[in-house]
């Protein structure tokens, strides 16, 4: 199957404005991405199990929150939005969350990564990292950065930053300065709208947003290797009128397991890659 490189020029409001840039190419957005990977998903598909299924959070309020998990020995979660932009530590068992550290309700929350006992976090508008000790959720520092911020995860020495492009920014976690950046490609076509990042055995698996598929990226030549479909994987009971799309990756490393969530999604699940 024939891809089509749909370029989306990332700009201060994508989340907001992707659509309707989709829109005046004739095209709808999350069509247009799933049908970008669909060669991949039908021919070199990764297949994988659902391991347990598990409450994503203890209130209905919390519903409403945009997740995304890091493991690492503390389990956290980020919550976007303005007004509910929340650091949390949460229990894989019960969903059970407690706060951590509390955003100014004019910054909305992105990408958290853990490091060197530290926590850094972006913000989508903002231009600014937070950094907490990882212990006490202390905030330590901020960092100042140009563009949007989206997804973040590390290989242990640097950090890896998204900005719904399709480049990924390598940056010195003591400074924040871009060390340099890669262009992620799938047969040769750039993918945008990358979005939550996480480490895993040496790759990044990336979510896209608008859909519900995951990339396997190189992260030395930004080539994305494999891609996960999990189209269905919420339950149609469980899905509500503001259930919205996966985003939400995290790896524990020391049991190897994987799981993933999404926007407003009231279930947890985690995934098991079947050996080929």
């Amino acid at each position: 199957m024939a891809t089509t490189n749909i370029n989306v020029r990332v700009d201060a409001n994508l989340k907001q404005s992707a659509e309707a840039l989709f829109a005046d190419l004739g095209l709808n957005m999350s069509t247009a991405i799933t049908m970008f990977l669909k060669s991949a998903v039908n021919h070199d598909g990764i297949p994988f199990e659902v391991k347990r299924m598990s409450p994503n959070t203890e209130t209905k309020a919390a519903l409403a929150e945009y997740d995304q998990m890091k493991l690492h020995p503390e389990n956290y979660k980020r919550t976007g939005e303005y007004g509910h932009s929340r650091l949390q530590r949460i229990d894989l068992e019960t969903g059970r969350t407690d706060v951590v550290a509390t955003l100014p309700r004019s910054e909305f929350g992105e990408g958290i990564a853990l490091l060197d006992g530290k926590i850094y976090q972006l913000t989508w508008e903002n231009n600014k990292a937070y950094v907490y000790d990882a212990a006490t959720g202390r905030q330590l520092r901020t960092f100042a950065y140009a563009g949007e911020g989206w997804g973040l995860t590390t290989d242990g020495e640097r950090l890896y930053m998204s900005d719904g492009s399709e480049y990924l920014r390598i940056l010195d976690p003591e400074t924040f300065r871009v060390q340099r950046s890669v262009p992620v490609t799938f047969r040769g076509a750039p993918v945008q709208l990358l979005n939550e990042l996480e480490w895993i055995d040496g790759k990044i698996w990336a979510n896209v947003y608008v859909t519900d598929q995951i990339v396997i990226i190189d992260p030395a030549s930004g080539i994305v290797e494999g891609v996960i479909d999990l189209r269905g994987l919420l339950p149609d009971e469980e899905i509500a009128p503001d259930t919205d799309v996966l985003n939400g990756i995290a790896y524990d490393a020391a049991s190897e397991r994987i799981f993933v969530t999404g926007k407003r999604w009231s279930k947890l699940f985690e995934i098991e890659i079947i050996p080929q």
